[in-house]
């Protein structure tokens, strides 16, 4: 039972939010900037006024509420999930001003699409975009892929309680003991890669018949969405545009590396490379890949939409690793997903989608780990009921570390997969309801809630309002995974105890 809140855990909530808005408005100042380079004035005064809001109502609550006592556990759940809707409705200010947008819901559709690395435009005209508009989006991709603790750690300085803003993003895993620590390890990481692979890209683009400077921005930005596992694209067309299979071998590279957690990263990197051959996330997300990948080829196959192998392989490796991943970079059209690859490849990519990627990575889904949790945990009941009631069962997984199962890890996984598959199920009734297929509303609706982003040609301007709403909330909920989303709910509750 949640005590009833006092008026010093609103004020405490209150500004530890201002002082987030304003972090996150600060972010502004980078599209703004680069808009002002280009000569992209009209966006720049939209960034501005973005940035202005921010400042206003961040200031604002600073104001009205002064800080009064440090961070708590259970505030921390509560400003993580509010942050995320509030990052929502202020990114989206510039969005609509900028008019590629036809109402205000699509631009807070595609700000939250971005936030929880879903990667589903409701964008109209992309391709005539502002350097500025794109590079905005990118980096609300970025920032939520790495997560608000790193804006944390930055705007708010040492506080106690962070913890509750870490867990309350769906991460338990932790690269060092202190959180603080952690945040900045997967700077680190992030950073590393984040050179590497803009390089890689630039590289390739070159190669493709891009000049150097715009090779370079879309480098930059495939590489944000890629290892951000989003899948926002500078163009229209998505990964179709290129036409480059250097292109798209690099960043089905950068997203598998994406779905992997920052600890198995960090692991790696300080030289234990055995690791990746023993964590059983890893061992999951190959038995699965291979699964699946199978049975899609024979489908495809049956279907004889490809000419020979190689180009089968091309497209059903990039397509089911990016919905594995949690990415939605795709390489065919939505309408091919319904009319070329059929039922069973959709059933393929559906679960891909529902199962994810990586526990504490930039993906989103069940998470593989869950997943092998959740089978290790089966066929230890299995076991038990056929053994000697006086044998004592116990078996254990490994995950960076050693650690026995028992039935309170995986009550913990059961219990996230039924949200997930709750939230799945919602959506595409929804779907239904409004008169789309089911096998595309149940396609469409775990695409979202996962936080992949493929479509089957569902996710449009044109869709109706009430479904847009109801996709906003899988994405937010499903990227947060419930437990902050549910300390909200209960905080609510609580406060209108009498």
């Amino acid at each position: 039972m949640i005590p009833k809140p006092t008026i010093i855990d609103i004020k405490s909530i209150g500004y530890y939010l201002g002082r987030l808005i304003i972090g996150y408005g600060l972010l502004l100042l980078i599209p703004f900037v680069i808009s002002m380079f280009y000569g992209e004035y009209s966006d720049s005064l939209n960034l501005a006024i973005g940035l202005f809001c921010c400042l206003i109502a961040g200031y604002g609550l600073l104001l009205f509420c002064p800080q009064t006592s440090t961070l708590a556990w259970m505030q921390g759940m509560v400003i993580a999930s509010l942050a995320w809707l509030l990052f929502m409705l202020f990114g989206a200010i510039p969005l609509y001003l900028s008019g590629y947008f036809n109402s205000y819901l699509d631009a807070c559709f595609d700000s939250m699409s971005g936030l929880a690395t879903v990667g589903l435009p409701l964008f109209q005209d992309l391709d005539h975009a502002s350097h500025g508009i794109k590079m905005w989006r990118f980096l609300q991709a970025f920032v939520g892929g790495q997560g608000m603790i790193l804006i944390a750690m930055i705007f708010l300085g040492r506080v106690g309680g962070v913890s509750g803003l870490y867990a309350g993003e769906g991460r338990e895993d932790r690269i060092l003991p202190n959180i603080t620590h952690t945040a900045r390890e997967i700077w680190k990481i992030t950073c590393i890669y984040l050179c590497l692979g803009t390089i890689a890209l630039w590289i390739a683009g070159i190669s493709a018949g891009f000049s150097w400077k715009e090779s370079f921005w879309h480098g930059l930005w495939l590489f944000i969405s890629s290892w951000d596992t989003c899948g926002f694209a500078p163009q229209g067309m998505g990964m179709i545009y290129y036409h480059s299979m250097a292109m798209e071998l690099i960043t089905m590279i950068c997203f598998i590396m994406g779905s992997m957690s920052f600890v198995l990263h960090y692991t790696l990197l300080s030289g234990n490379r055995r690791e990746i051959f023993k964590d059983i996330e890893i061992m999951a997300f190959v038995i699965s890949i291979t699964v699946l990948f199978t049975i899609l080829c024979v489908s495809l196959q049956q279907n004889n939409i490809y000419p020979n192998i190689a180009c089968l392989v091309q497209k059903g490796i990039y397509i089911l690793m990016s919905a594995h991943t949690t990415t939605g970079h795709q390489t065919v059209y939505p309408s091919q997903f319904i009319s070329e690859w059929g039922q069973i490849g959709m059933c393929v990519l559906i679960i891909a989608m529902a199962i994810g990627a990586c526990a504490g990575s930039t993906g989103g889904g069940i998470k593989v780990l869950r997943v092998g949790i959740i089978i290790k945990g089966i066929i230890q009941d299995i076991i038990r009921l056929v053994s000697p009631s006086s044998a004592i069962i116990k078996d254990k997984f490994h995950h960076i570390k050693d650690t026995f199962l028992d039935d309170r890890i995986v009550r913990v996984a059961l219990s996230i997969t039924f949200f997930f598959a709750l939230i799945y199920g919602i959506g595409a009734l929804i779907g239904i309801f409004y008169g789309y297929p089911c096998l595309n509303a149940i396609f469409e609706s775990v695409s979202v809630a996962s936080g992949t982003g493929l479509s089957c040609g569902i996710t449009v301007s044109s869709m109706p309002d009430i479904l847009k709403i109801v996709y906003i909330f899988e994405m937010w909920a499903g990227r947060l995974e419930f437990m902050s989303v549910l300390a909200l709910v209960g905080f609510g509750m609580a406060l209108m105890k009498r």
